[in-house]
């Protein structure tokens, strides 16, 4: 669910038409252009920097905690804010700004495009791509925890600031957490059309707050700006050692978001966010995280609090009240996120068919899975009840977020080796320093499993699971479905040779393999004697590429007697379509009236085996993921009215 964009460009649309209906001097191509570029950065803002958005509002305070045991020393602080300055600059601008968003895919980003163009490159059955396949699987799947833990560390960071306010409130900033979270959750069936296009302006507010409250205490101490110098950093590891080291735990908060850049790309484009980034997300954020080093040096006890502590008295209260709605902007990303990411997964064969429902009738992105909501909410109700605080959160976070990091840096070898070919040695220099960076950042935060990391890990496991073994069973379902097949060329033979009743209208096939004759037709025959006067076996493809164009969507071959070949093709971020692809232009010519047409499908029950293939418990497994997977009648949009399913009991 992406609404800021479209939506921008739409009110840029109408006004420049009110300008001309008045009479002014219509835009140049040039100011369009600048003009429509402005508002999808403006989009980007409010949608991709969200979660980077809010980092400041506990990086520091986690840094100077009492889990790092990091003394608050004059060294400390600007060593502290050399490493945030230079993650920014490596982690975002240099990995992410500059590298990953060129390796899109067709426009589109995100960890399912990039493992769909590297897998691309390894060649089919190889160990390579099983293993290129497995990262990337891994990666999504700690995205899951991510968006978990965002939307409870974010809020509750944010509703923490009452307590600065007045300890009176101490009390009720669980509930009150509790509750934003509860509203924020059972609103998305709604989608977010109506208040998206408000996204992009409050999180520029948000962001020009951040500038005022770093540069407001920079001027007051500019003997901070020394910091920009990564000697500073140097010499905070010479001086700390280990806990210099295990510092990078908190350090890593500021950069988390950072893969949004790249995930949200097919939303707004590459421009757009570079553009959100340079001119003001990046300075902002640096500013910010100044001025709470700055305050640190001059009042060693706002420790407990920088961000709020420097804000003004009268101003705390409107503070947390913007900060509250600057998390759940950045939670709205992440949840949209999941949706996206599931939907994706889903196309790509490596999870079963959930309910997913459009939101809105004009972007095709906007959609609400249920299933997917739910467990999301339980989990991060879960999580602010079972840690109560931003800072017991701030231990779970940097897991998810570092190891999906590395999974980028290796996959983005791969596009620097085998896509861009410039060379496997430009390729392991560039990525040997990065994922140095990145191994850093993880081994440090390695020592928190126990205090929270094992959360993500956990998540992840358990989806890399789901995933692994919906792939695998679907797999080993076809490798037995295969030898039983008839091939379509002797069963043409005898049907035109012994030809059974044919009866008005089409019957349309859905086979997901191409060599034989689909079980649902075998069954049909034997049972029901009859066959219809046209016939389409159809076989629905996806591509690894985000979007197929309707021109290159339908493929039809006539195989004789009636029979056609049909294939269907979709990319991962399409909406699968049957009835509407049906309607498109073919070489044949071929016309579809819906209510003489039926739909067969076959709906196979999963009988686990102890059979060579896949443990006994992952059979069971999969059987039941089977059994609880959505409908294809209503996931393909078949008009229920004119579907046909037929059962069959399949061992594996």
């Amino acid at each position: 669910m992406r609404p800021a964009p479209a939506m921008n460009h739409a009110s840029h649309a109408s006004s420049a038409a009110g300008a001309s209906a008045d009479g002014a001097a219509p835009e140049t191509p040039a100011q369009h252009r600048r003009s429509s570029l402005a508002a999808l950065a403006l989009g980007a803002v409010g949608v991709v920097f969200g979660d980077i958005g809010t980092s400041p509002l506990y990086t520091m305070k986690e840094a100077f905690g009492p889990a790092h045991g990091l003394a608050l020393t004059h060294d400390n602080v600007l060593g502290v804010l050399s490493l945030v300055f230079w993650s920014l600059m490596s982690f975002v601008t240099l990995k992410y700004v500059a590298l990953v968003m060129r390796a899109d895919n067709r426009g589109e980003g995100g960890i399912m495009a990039l493992m769909s163009l590297v897998v691309d490159t390894a060649a089919r059955g190889s160990r390579g791509r099983w293993w290129l396949m497995s990262l990337g699987m891994f990666g999504a799947a700690l995205f899951y925890g991510d968006s978990m833990i965002t939307p409870a560390i974010s809020v509750l960071s944010a509703v923490e600031g009452l307590s600065v306010a007045t300890p009176v409130l101490d009390p009720y900033i669980v509930p009150i957490t509790l509750a934003v979270i509860v509203v924020l959750f059972v609103v998305q069936f709604k989608g977010t059309g109506t208040v998206g296009a408000l996204f992009g302006p409050i999180t520029l507010v948000w962001f020009l707050v951040l500038a005022v409250l770093g540069v407001t205490q920079i001027l007051r101490n500019p003997h901070v700006l020394l910091a920009l110098n990564p000697a500073w950093a140097a010499g905070f590891f010479l001086d700390n050692r280990l806990a210099g080291f295990l510092a990078l735990g908190a350090v890593v908060l500021a950069v988390t978001g950072a893969e949004a850049l790249y995930a949200d790309m097919g939303h707004f484009g590459r421009a757009p966010i570079r553009l959100a980034w340079f001119a003001a997300v990046f300075p902002a954020l640096v500013l910010n995280y100044f001025g709470q080093g700055a305050l640190l040096l001059s009042d060693p006890t706002a420790a407990a609090h920088p961000f709020f502590r420097m804000a003004p008295g009268w101003a705390l209260y409107p503070l947390v009240a913007l900060a509250t709605v600057a998390t759940v902007i950045a939670s709205q990303a992440v949840i949209s996120g999941a949706y996206s990411l599931t939907r994706q997964a889903i196309q790509l064969g490596y999870c079963p068919r959930l309910t997913v429902r459009h939101t809105s009738e004009k972007q095709m992105g906007q959609v609400y899975m249920p299933w997917i909501n739910w467990a999301l909410l339980v989990a991060v109700l879960a999580l602010v009840l079972g840690f109560g605080s931003s800072s017991a959160l701030a231990s779970a976070y940097g897991i998810a977020v570092t190891g999906t990091m590395a999974i980028d840096t290796i996959l983005l070898y791969f596009v620097i080796a085998r896509v861009w070919r410039w060379g496997r040695y430009t390729a392991m220099v560039l990525c040997g320093v990065l994922l140095a960076i990145d191994l850093a950042f993880l081994c440090a935060n390695s020592v928190k499993v126990l205090q929270g990391g094992w959360f993500p890990l956990a998540i992840a496991a358990a989806v890399f699971l789901v995933i692994s073994t919906w792939r695998r069973g679907r797999e080993l379902l076809f490798d037995r479905l295969r030898p039983g097949a008839i091939p379509v060329e002797p069963f043409l033979a005898s049907i035109t040779a012994h030809p059974p009743q044919r009866v008005p209208g089409t019957a349309v096939f859905l086979t997901a393999g191409r060599e034989g004759v689909p079980h649902a037709m075998l069954h049909n025959l034997s049972h029901n004697k009859v066959l219809h006067e046209r016939v389409v076996l159809l076989t629905v493809l996806t591509e690894n590429v985000p979007y197929v164009e309707d021109a290159h969507r339908v493929e039809v071959s006539e195989l004789g007697a009636g029979f056609y070949r049909m294939s269907v093709r979709y990319g991962f971020k399409d909406d699968p379509d049957l009835p509407r692809a049906l309607t498109l232009p073919n070489a044949l010519g071929l016309e579809f009236e819906m209510m003489e047409t039926s739909f067969f499908l076959s709906r196979q029950t999963i009988v686990p085996t102890r059979a060579p293939g896949m443990a006994l418990w992952r059979e069971k497994l999969f059987a039941a993921l089977s059994r609880n997977s959505g409908s294809a009648t209503e996931f393909f949009h078949i008009p229920t009215n004119r579907v046909v399913e037929l059962g069959t009991q399949i061992e594996i």
